[in-house]
């Protein structure tokens, strides 16, 4: 066991899914207390809507467990998501390197997936939240909803280590900013990098498919999307943009 920027780390060659593993620590864990679990292998992770996640070594798998209110569950999606943005600037060298921010929790890399985020209700008042990044290769399955990445496809070499300690890093100094300022503020930032904002998107659910303009995000994190004068509110969905 280790400690990373005020994290307990516990790392591990192989686990079904590092956010079971997760779970079990939330159910000894005391208030105060936070982990980020990592694995080399994962064998059974698992995405949104009950995606698979592939795990193979090489790439980041990880689940970070905190103390935090059930009903801030779906903030942490852009916690996360905007850490891993920032995370990948560090590392980035070339400016030709599009990154982009897609609703709820993907960051894009030249227009392809190169993350996975889910987040669950852990113990008590734990949450977690499971993340996979591409680091060294993408899968390639005829099933992904999206095309994906790696670091590595676009040139940018790190290990798991370096990329775990500075998205920590990041991951905290968010928080902090959220504490002093407000989950707006958060907002405010995850939209700067928003991939489509004010233009036409469409989002497909179980039930539905919708088009329309992407407005925003609100304060629960239900994106924004114009429809010939009216507001609706999205909560769960799919984004594809007009060039897909």
């Amino acid at each position: 066991m280790e400690m990373i920027n005020n994290w307990i780390w516990q790392s591990f060659d192989e686990l079904d899914s590092t956010n079971n593993q997760a779970l079990e620590w939330s159910k000894s864990a005391v208030s105060g207390q936070r982990c980020v679990i990592t694995a080399k292998k994962q064998t059974a992770g698992r995405g949104r809507r009950g995606r698979q996640w592939i795990g193979g070594e090489g790439n980041l798998f990880m689940s970070l467990v905190f103390e935090a209110a059930p009903c801030d569950l779906s903030k942490f999606v852009f916690v996360s998501s905007l850490a891993l943005f920032q995370t990948i600037v560090v590392f980035r060298k070339q400016d030709d390197i599009l990154l982009e921010l897609k609703w709820p929790n993907d960051v894009l890399l030249n227009g392809a997936k190169v993350s996975g985020i889910l987040l669950e209700k852990g113990d008590g008042d734990f949450l977690i939240s499971g993340i996979g990044v591409n680091l060294a290769f993408a899968p390639v399955l005829d099933s992904l909803v999206y095309p994906a990445i790696s670091l590595k496809d676009v040139g940018i070499q790190t290990d798991c280590k370096t990329f775990l300690k500075e998205f920590l890093r990041q991951w905290n100094m968010i928080l902090d900013l959220w504490h002093d300022y407000g989950f707006q503020r958060v907002l405010d930032i995850w939209l700067e990098h928003a991939k489509s904002l004010g233009q036409e998107i469409v989002v497909k659910n179980e039930n539905k498919t919708l088009k329309g303009v992407f407005t925003g995000i609100d304060e629960n994190g239900a994106l924004l999307l114009s429809q010939n004068g009216s507001l609706v509110k999205i909560l769960a969905g799919d984004v594809f943009f007009n060039e897909e």
